[in-house]
């Protein structure tokens, strides 16, 4: 089951970008630029996954695996020139991220075409971050290579746990012992490497995680993603929860395992820059960094969404109707979005507060309000007091005028927030 897409109102005329987007280039329009290019094929479909994936490779009409970068060429065309009508500056992409899916189901050189692809449409920044996701037992030392070669400069490998029992839980099928060799090989490839792991499994001990997570740093990547399992609506494991097959994972055991791999990573040398991420100093994700401070992407295959100015749009999920659309030569955009004032302001602040160097609290002055000397709004004084009272921000950034989440207050994020923002 795919995830459902949101509410919105179709491309106005034969499918051009809208007229805020023309605002947006008239107004400067050179904010940094990003690409993300969406692979929706996996091998199997994991019981907890929510994303626009399906495992039937050869679905026709343009959106077989093996069809997938010619149609993917077209629909670069269409964004290419539906960006110089409303005149928008030609921007070299900072950042590619190729994900899925599992991108590295496709072999190496389609992934080296999808590349170039960004290269001719919009050109490449010199040293642009550019990065694939890849399940581990779906690349061999060859392959890795001929990433590198073809100019990729990062890969993200699925590893989600250690321990076999969790990884059956989760329908994953590698071995443990396979993504210390592919990491090795990547390295050997002049690749950065990321793991991403998962936490909360259903019936996922501490030791468990504490397994997992031991394991990951023996490994040593550059970097590593954390993230808490959400058992989404409609998605297998969501099912087998609600009819009691698998227990349902409680707030304090989450808490528990996120401030044991703080402890862990941290111990080990990795940072926290974002609150689910943790890397050497360094080797922190740029593209994902994009999303977080607000810059322009543009999504492209089945379900990808792109963010120009204050639009947002997302493409058709289906791949076959995607391919369809990009082969009538009307961009394959479902929907889009015009984000008003008051949810962009509080998206920064959601977004920022999350990052490692916090939130400008001058940032947050309204017009005519006074201010004490940090720069902090006079309203939020007792705010930001009472948030430093209960642990959740550091006091010392809060008296230079930052709000900069504790251990503690990363765990309630969405709090800290709130409060703000009211």
């Amino acid at each position: 089951m795919s995830p459902q897409q949101p509410a919105g109102e179709p491309l106005p005329g034969a499918g051009e970008l809208p007229e805020q987007v023309r605002a947006a280039a008239s107004s400067g329009g050179q904010r940094p630029f990003a690409v993300y290019l969406h692979v929706p094929y996996c091998r199997v479909r994991c019981g907890y996954c929510d994303f626009n994936t399906y495992t039937n490779l050869a679905m026709g009409g343009g959106a077989s695996a093996g069809d997938y970068v010619d149609t993917l060429a077209g629909e670069l065309r269409l964004a290419r020139a539906a960006m110089e009508q409303v005149g928008l500056p030609q921007r070299a992409a900072q950042t590619v991220f190729v994900g899925g899916g599992t991108p590295t189901m496709l072999p190496a050189g389609d992934l080296a075409r999808m590349l170039q692809l960004v290269r001719e449409t919009w050109g490449l920044d010199e040293g642009a971050e550019v990065t694939t996701e890849a399940n581990p037992e779906t690349v061999d030392e060859r392959y890795l290579a001929a990433l590198a070669q073809a100019g990729f400069t990062r890969v993200s490998f699925g590893m989600q746990s250690a321990v076999p029992q969790v990884l059956r839980t989760l329908d994953r099928t590698h071995t443990p012992e396979w993504v210390p060799q592919v990491v090795s090989w990547a390295r050997r490839a002049g690749l950065a490497t990321s793991l991403d792991l998962i936490y909360g499994t259903p019936g996922e001990s501490l030791d468990d995680w504490r397994r997992s997570l031991e394991a990951a740093v023996e490994i040593g990547p550059d970097h590593l993603s954390a993230y808490a399992l959400v058992i989404e609506e409609g998605t297998r494991m969501w099912t087998q929860v609600r009819r009691g097959e698998l227990p349902l994972p409680t707030d304090d055991d989450e808490a528990a395992k996120y401030e044991l791999a703080d402890a862990l990573l941290g111990g080990a040398g990795y940072e926290w820059y974002e609150i689910s991420n943790w890397a050497r100093p360094g080797h922190e994700c740029v593209h994902n960094q994009a999303y977080w401070r607000d810059c322009d992407w543009w999504g492209a295959g089945p379900g990808a969404h792109s963010h120009l100015g204050d639009v947002r749009m997302w493409n058709t999920k289906h791949p076959v109707a995607w391919a369809g659309q990009a082969a009538a030569g009307r961009l394959p955009v479902a929907g889009h979005e015009v984000v008003d004032a008051e949810s962009r302001e509080l998206e920064r602040v959601m977004l920022g507060i999350r990052m490692r160097e916090g939130l400008d609290l001058r940032s947050l002055t309204r017009p005519g309000e006074a201010a004490t000397a940090s720069g902090t709004p006079r309203r939020l004084v007792p705010v930001v007091g009472g948030l430093v009272a209960q642990g959740l921000l550091d006091g010392a950034a809060a008296l230079a005028g930052r709000a900069v989440l504790t251990l503690r207050g990363r765990l309630m994020a969405d709090t800290v927030t709130y409060r703000l923002t009211q």
